[in-house]
């Protein structure tokens, strides 16, 4: 049981970090804006799927 939760908590962490840099990156090559960029990389997979939905 204790092993199931491990890999669980990896995966979610892995699933946020990935987010966020992908919405960085989005960000970035949009905006060229540092702000922007951290905003951003704060709503991570919310502004992912807002910019997959919208461009």
């Amino acid at each position: 049981m204790s092993r199931s939760i491990s890999v669980r908590n990896e995966m979610v962490k892995s699933g946020v970090s990935f987010g966020t840099a992908l919405a960085i990156a989005i960000s970035w090559t949009t905006n060229q804006s540092i702000l922007w960029a951290i905003i951003h990389g704060i709503f991570s997979w919310f502004y992912v799927i807002y910019y997959a939905l919208v461009y």
